[in-house]
């Protein structure tokens, strides 16, 4: 019996498949090419929807924190309507001792290298000021993004919704031309005074080397913003840092992975789109399989312990946590912030929220969690020191044992409440997920391969062990539970022993590495195979001996885009009987219109 499976792709052939301005209008011939851009170091800005590759040549500029010199590669940066929009702004830059005239020669050099056609470039030199910044937009297709927007579902995200109207400036026909879309600039990043002051505190306490890396956990509410603050303050610590480690604890919304897992991923590329255009293998995740824990919290906290444990401390840690802050969801947070002991708490949090108190120091050392107890707190030397209150401390104070806790209020129009957001939490698992699958599409292919026609990996049977985590299932049913499932493709320590030809079947649910996932696109009983698509790597897949079954459902819109199938789609049916053992409706939510299809 080998301790690992043998995933080997099928052997059958598969199936058939100014400075005031922001530009300069288009030339003829240069339709399809890159579009320059000019900005004013000072007060010039563009918030934008869509999707382009951005190249700095000139000057630097500023996008969601993170700031692009010439020097640097280009950067693809992604602004769907679903999340908050991107901005760009040319950053301050340092005085280069050079006149006027040379900076403007040396400006026109460099356009005149990127082959800008003639006329555009003596508008923009024209146009050109001391300590402008000059950037390159050119069209952005990548394979995800293409299978994305190949699903009806999502296929508008990246087009701006309407808004009021505001004033038509000549260069919003160059920036639709580049499949840009300018947005007033309160569609971007809302900084308030006290995020502010809460980053660079953080900034200051990671660049400094006397008290050891720092230990950042985001709590708040659901809808308050803390993947936006996140993002942010990950790419302005990258701005001076090499790279940061990220543990992601929110089973719902995961930054850097699908829904249903804790991860631990080293960070060292800026974030610059929503969670579906920057997926990669974390350095470790092991796969809960639900969008919640509140059903088996003890569970939660042991996969929670396993990741953390791989935290090596040699680099800043940014923790996010769940938006369940409520009840027993508070009780949990309190529970979390004693074991992973971090050094600074950002509370983020609205005026009108009164559900979650204050998370200093004390009330975390005195306040019992829902699985361990609280501690008396000790009396202060100075009694008008309230333990409950804010502490926004400089960081020449002396630190109080414990963590230091930093409020931040959130100021973006809805914040702190569920439903009235861009775009509601099941939508964006759904686009995380499909984005996840679009890497399996290849990279020099131009159209969109449907997932039909691509060649599954086969398992055999007593190569991997099977459990479903989230309900009992009967032996007798298990491949019928596994069949047409989003699957946890995990790694377990010990070897598997199976005397039967059938499925291995784990009587509990490991606690174990997860590589990646799939998608059971069929069982072959005949010859004892499981037929799995996913987009691990090839070397990695060696390890895989183990498939976990969550709840997680494959988004509906993969079942209904199967194009090239003859006949019915496989799999979903209008006429379905919820007679049939393990069956049930899809949970009724009064804000999303009925589904028309069910999918089993």
């Amino acid at each position: 019996m080998r301790p690992a499976a043998a995933l080997l792709p099928e052997t059958a052939p598969a199936p058939a498949p100014a400075p005031a301005a922001f530009g300069t209008r288009a030339e003829k011939g240069w339709s399809r090419g890159p579009r320059p851009l000019v900005f004013g170091f000072s007060s010039q800005t563009l918030t934008f929807t869509g999707k382009c590759r951005l190249t700095c040549l000139y000057g630097s500029v500023q996008v969601f924190g993170f700031t692009i010199a010439p020097d640097q590669p280009p950067y693809n940066l992604y602004s769907p309507h679903t999340y908050c929009a991107l901005t760009i702004e040319a950053a301050a830059c340092k005085d280069p001792g050079k006149s006027e005239k040379e900076m403007k020669l040396e400006a026109k050099s460099i356009l005149r290298a990127h082959f800008v056609p003639h006329e555009a470039r003596c508008r923009l030199l024209k146009r050109f000021v001391p300590h402008c910044s000059i950037v390159l937009l050119e069209h952005l297709d990548t394979p995800v993004t293409k299978f994305v927007l190949n699903h009806s579902d999502f296929s508008q995200i990246f087009r701006a919704k309407r808004q009021e109207a505001f004033s038509f400036i000549p260069e919003d026909t160059v920036l639709a031309s580049a499949g840009l879309g300018r947005l007033d600039p309160g569609s971007g990043l809302l900084v308030s005074k006290s995020m502010l002051s809460a980053i660079g505190e953080l900034i200051h306490a990671c660049q400094e080397e006397d008290e050891g890396c720092p230990v950042i956990l985001v709590c708040g509410p659901k809808s308050i913003g803390k993947s936006t603050f996140n993002r942010y303050l990950i790419n302005l610590l990258l701005n001076s840092l090499p790279c940061i480690e990220f543990l992601e604890c929110d089973l719902g919304q995961p930054e850097f992975n699908p829904p249903g897992c804790i991860s631990l991923v080293n960070v060292t590329e800026p974030l610059l789109g929503p969670p579906f255009t920057h997926q990669r293998p974390p350095r470790k995740m092991a796969y809960y399989g639900d969008t919640s824990c509140e059903h088996d919290t003890e569970r939660y906290l042991d996969t929670l312990k396993y990741v953390f444990s791989a935290y090596e401390r040699d680099v800043p840690l940014l923790i996010n946590t769940m938006g369940w802050v409520k009840g027993a969801g508070l009780l949990l947070l309190i529970d979390i912030i004693r074991l992973l002991s971090p050094s600074h708490v950002i509370q983020i949090n609205t005026d009108d929220f009164k559900d979650m108190p204050q998370l200093s120091a004390d009330y975390v050392q005195s306040t019992a969690g829902l699985h361990t107890r609280g501690k008396p707190c000790l009396k202060r030397k100075h009694p008008g020191e309230n333990g409950e209150r804010c502490r926004n401390q400089g960081s020449s104070s002396t630190r109080q044992p414990g963590h230091q806790l930093l409020c931040v209020q959130a100021k973006f129009p809805g914040a702190g409440v569920p439903g009235i957001g861009r775009a509601h939490s099941s939508t964006l698992r759904s686009v995380t997920i499909v984005g996840y699958l679009g890497q399996l599409q290849p990279p020099t292919v131009e159209s969109v391969l449907p997932l039909p026609s691509l060649v599954p990996y086969q398992v055999p049977f007593n190569a991997v062990a099977l459990k479903v985590i989230h309900v009992e299932v009967a032996p007798t049913h298990m491949l019928c539970s596994l069949n047409a499932s989003w699957v946890g493709l995990c790694h377990l320590p010990d070897e598997i022993s199976c005397k039967a030809e059938g499925p291995v079947v784990l009587t509990q649910t490991p606690i174990c590495d997860c590589l990646g996932f799939g998608i059971v696109r069929g069982v072959d009983m005949a010859r004892k195979l499981y037929y799995i698509l996913t987009p691990v790597a090839p070397e990695n897949l060696g390890r895989v001996n183990c498939l976990l079954i969550g709840d997680i459902a494959i988004p509906n819109c993969i079942f209904l885009n199967q194009t090239g199938t003859g006949g019915e789609i496989p799999y979903v049916t209008s006429e379905y009987s919820y007679d049939i053992s393990g069956a049930g409706k899809l949970k009724i939510k009064k804000h999303l219109q009925r589904r028309e299809h069910r999918c089993p």
